[in-house]
């Protein structure tokens, strides 16, 4: 009996010293980076901003409306490069219209008031006609006509 436990404890350690033998796996080729296109890569703001310094001009020149009220202050990022024009898109806006936005330092300039969630954006065209620095985060008073 003792013959027959050690020969099936040895039958059985063998099995695990049993190898099966695998095909080579084929060499796996690394694939070339793609290059994805960047908007507006290497172009200066001027480039990207389709707004004339005519139209540019007139925002700037415009002057505030009779019962215009004002919608509250929000910390402006540089919008969307692709959305042209002058505009401003910020939670305190609930619906499409006319406004003007107003720095701390009083240069203001006349917008399309957009609603939007999240963070403010502010177009390109507008950080440009306030003379902002594209990497600014200026608090702004936006106004509703």
């Amino acid at each position: 009996m003792n013959m027959i436990l050690l020969s099936a404890v040895l039958g059985l350690a063998g099995c695990g010293m049993m190898q099966t033998e695998k095909a080579p796996e084929a060499p796996v080729a690394s694939a070339a980076p793609v290059a994805r296109p960047v908007i507006g890569a290497g172009k200066s703001a001027a480039a990207l901003d389709s707004t004339t310094a005519a139209e540019r001009a007139a925002a700037v020149a415009a002057k505030p409306a009779g019962g215009e009220r004002s919608l509250g202050t929000a910390v402006v990022a540089l919008g969307s490069p692709a959305e042209q024009g002058l505009w401003v898109k910020s939670p305190l806006v609930t619906v499409k219209a006319k406004g003007r936005v107003v720095t701390a330092g009083g240069a203001s300039v006349a917008v399309d008031l957009l609603p939007g969630s999240g963070a403010a954006s502010l177009s390109l065209a507008a950080f440009r006609a306030l003379g902002l620095g594209l990497t600014d985060l200026p608090e702004v008073t936006i106004y509703a006509e």
